[in-house]
């Protein structure tokens, strides 16, 4: 079953994020995952959507997704966001095809 994260992030420090958005591709190409959006500019359709960045990425399961979140390499990658930003991250499970 497919898994999808997704992120809304409110940077604060741009220089700062820059050092994790450095890292990013190359930790996240080791587990399986395919980079769907990354926006800072969505078009809100209802609510409040105040974050300065919304990320979508995607992963064969959502095993593949934990394992890359909770790997060493990307949660030392991420203190480089997590000093830099404010996030709220979410696995989501796909839709079984059918």
């Amino acid at each position: 079953m497919t898994a999808y994260v997704m992120a809304r992030i409110n940077i604060h420090d741009r220089a700062r994020y820059a050092r994790y958005e450095a890292g990013f591709m190359g930790v996240f190409a080791q587990f399986s995952g395919t980079l769907l959006s990354v926006d800072e500019t969505p078009a809100v359709l209802e609510g409040d959507w105040s974050c300065t960045r919304t990320v979508l990425i995607g992963f064969p399961s959502p095993q593949h997704a934990e394992d890359w979140f909770h790997s060493a390499q990307y949660q030392e990658l991420a203190q480089h966001r997590h000093a830099a930003a404010q996030s709220d991250c979410v696995i989501v499970k796909g839709l079984d095809s059918q």
